[in-house]
């Protein structure tokens, strides 16, 4: 049996030493929980917890997060389209945009529902994600600022999500310009500055965060605890909150290297590590796991044994080089694997791998209970 394994006290320890990171920076953070695809079970975990703040990019997941956590802060991530204004209005409390129509028609929306939506005016800083250019934001604001269902809360932008653009010191400082410039311009407060992420932490960690940067958006650090900037893992934070587990359906000595001609005839490209000169002529052994490209971006697993080796793969399996003898391994059983945000993202949003939580949901709220544990308050909380 494949099975995605999530571990509820990893990811308390991983949201705990975040929120501490916030509390001592000053700042506000708002759980990002794309990657979790609406899975229910995950977030009891979250609402058991206590996080009281999420973002996600798909509204199905946001209506998911409702019904587990009612009185949660919604932040809607992916940019709003025309299509959909009167269900963001209704689930989003908070949106990201850069498009004055949208925002006009946000508050068309909004007045008709009688209710007041939250946005941040997204500024681009080189990621070439969303985001107006910085010379427009005068003319935008003017636009936007007093619709009278809109109430613009701060400005912000996306570093790392698209081109990979590393954060630095001076994008950080720009937005704390142009927030300056608009509150001078137009004699109104915008309390949020919100352009911090999993990539930014590196830099708070060195303390050359400014502290007008007061809000965060994080998603991979929880539940990878990725160091984005430099690899690995960051300082405090675990890696181990969520695992996949394959199933091996078969195991067998054969030779390392294929027979007769080759070529890129498959349909999966991936990048093999492997020295075929040193490994001609010798043989191995071979297990093959029954979870492929169909099910998870096999690029992005890593066995945990670091004796093992992905050798490739098709739609349905995965094969490894497992060493010069089988380890006592047998068919049924399961190789562990760890995955980046690609393949965590494909394995939560299919319908063919198992997702479970161990500990359970009740086991781990029991243990919370009988440790009198504290859970984390709300990371945002505006007024309503």
């Amino acid at each position: 049996m494949n099975r995605v394994k999530i571990n509820p006290e990893v990811l308390q320890h991983n949201i705990e030493v975040i929120d501490r990171w916030m509390k001592e920076h000053g700042a506000k953070w708002t759980l990002v929980t794309k990657v979790l695809c609406g899975h229910v079970e995950t977030l009891r975990v979250l609402q058991k917890l206590g996080v009281r703040s999420m973002g996600d990019s798909r509204l199905d997941n946001l209506r998911a997060i409702e019904r587990i956590v009612p009185d949660f802060e919604s932040w809607y991530l992916r940019l709003p389209h025309l299509s959909a204004i009167e269900k963001i209005v209704s689930l989003a409390d908070v949106s990201l945009n850069s498009e004055i129509a949208i925002i006009k028609a946000l508050n068309a929306e909004a007045k008709r529902q009688d209710k007041k939506h939250r946005i941040i005016v997204m500024i681009e800083l080189g990621d070439l994600r969303e985001g107006i250019l910085p010379g427009t934001l005068v003319n935008f604001y003017k636009q936007i600022f007093e619709l009278s269902n809109i109430d613009v809360i701060g400005i912000g932008a996306n570093l790392g999500c698209l081109s990979g653009s590393v954060p630095n010191v001076d994008m950080l400082m720009q937005l704390i310009l142009y927030r300056e410039l608009l509150e001078l311009k137009f004699s109104q407060k915008l309390p949020m500055i919100s352009a911090g992420s999993s990539s930014v932490l590196p830099l708070l960690l060195k303390g050359q965060v400014p502290r007008q940067m007061n809000h965060f958006r994080i998603g991979e650090a929880v539940f990878l605890g990725t160091d984005l900037v430099n690899g690995g893992t960051l300082p405090g934070l675990r890696d181990d909150a969520i695992s996949l587990e394959a199933e091996i359906v078969e195991i067998k000595e054969k030779s390392l290297i294929p027979m007769g001609d080759t070529s890129q005839i498959t349909p999966f490209e991936m990048d093999i590590r492997d020295d075929s000169e040193s490994a001609s002529g010798r043989r191995g052994y071979r297990a093959i796991v029954a979870i492929g490209q169909l099910d998870t971006d096999v690029t992005g697993l890593t066995p945990l044994n670091p004796a093992h080796r992905i050798a490739g793969a098709s739609s349905d399996v995965t094969v490894l080089n497992i060493g010069d003898d089988d380890a006592g391994l047998r068919i049924g059983d399961t190789i562990q694997f760890r995955g980046n945000y690609s393949a965590l993202l494909r394995l939560m949003i299919g319908k063919y791998t198992e997702r479970v939580i161990e500990p359970s949901v009740d086991q781990f709220a029991a243990d919370l209970r009988d440790t009198k544990s504290t859970s984390i308050p709300p990371a945002v909380k505006l007024s309503k």
